[in-house]
């Protein structure tokens, strides 16, 4: 299922923030992301609906299988395209807006070939 780039942005900063802190509120992810509240409450609501995230009675923020398996897929991206150009001598931030970018649009595909490629001959 095709997903927005926002919302496996939102997933991405649900996992990340759940690795770094355990419990993730609304409101971590907007200071996370420098967003206003009502957007996030906003994009909370729609990944809600669509079954990537459930929130608790006390707003507490849990990914579901789903929205795991997208958060898990858009991080490893992320994190071995930005470890991957930082390593061919791209400067951190360039590297890691780049990846950011890069992340959302790159095929299952062209991302297997250069993960296989970043692990050298086995």
């Amino acid at each position: 299922m095709k997903i927005r780039e926002s919302a496996e942005n939102y997933l991405e900063t649900i996992l990340i923030l759940s690795q770094k802190n355990g419990n993730v509120r609304s409101i971590d992810i907007a200071n996370e992301l420098e967003f206003s509240k009502p957007s996030v409450s906003v994009a909370m609501k729609n990944l809600r609906n669509a079954g990537h995230i459930l929130v608790d009675g006390d707003g507490y923020i849990t990914l579901t299988e789903s929205g795991r398996r997208i958060a898990e897929t858009i991080y490893e991206r992320h994190t071995l395209l930005s470890d991957w150009f930082i390593q061919i001598g791209i400067s951190e931030k360039t590297a890691r807006e780049d990846a950011c970018r890069i992340e959302h649009v790159i095929s299952a595909e062209t991302f297997a070939a250069i993960k296989k490629h970043v692990a050298g001959p086995k």
